[in-house]
């Protein structure tokens, strides 16, 4: 079974056409080597592929029929990722929230539409007099 085809299969990628790009870009190594999207996948590989600055590591113990349903995944390979690497993840979602704090910034549509409300309320004898 082509990797690009298995890492679909398995769930990776929510498309075919996605984990071929990864493929293309170097994002997906089988036993340490870059590959292309056409390159076959044999059960006892190990596969490491990057996405969203993580690198996962999983090995193949069985070639699926076709896409497989999320409970299935596991009959077909095993997570090997570091614990670090998924402790990454935590960090990167900390660091968002420190950037970028919502409401700061350019305002949320909620933000445009209280601001809109705010200019367009006529106003009143009582607020014209203090």
């Amino acid at each position: 079974m082509r990797v690009d085809k298995f890492l679909w299969c398995v769930r990776y990628f929510k498309t075919r056409s996605i984990a071929t790009n990864a493929c293309k870009k170097g994002h997906v190594k089988i036993n340490g080597d870059s590959v292309k999207p056409s390159r076959d996948v044999f059960p006892s590989d190990k596969i490491e592929v990057r996405k969203n600055q993580i690198n996962y590591k999983i090995e193949v113990l069985d070639l699926p029929p076709s896409r497989v349903g999320a409970k299935l995944v596991s009959i077909y390979i095993t997570d090997i990722t570091p614990k670090e690497n998924l402790e990454k993840l935590d960090l990167l979602k900390y660091s968002k929230d420190y950037y970028r704090k919502k409401g700061t910034g350019r305002p949320t549509k909620k933000d445009r539409r209280d601001i809109d409300d705010w200019f367009e309320t006529p106003a009143t004898d009582k607020e014209i007099k203090e």
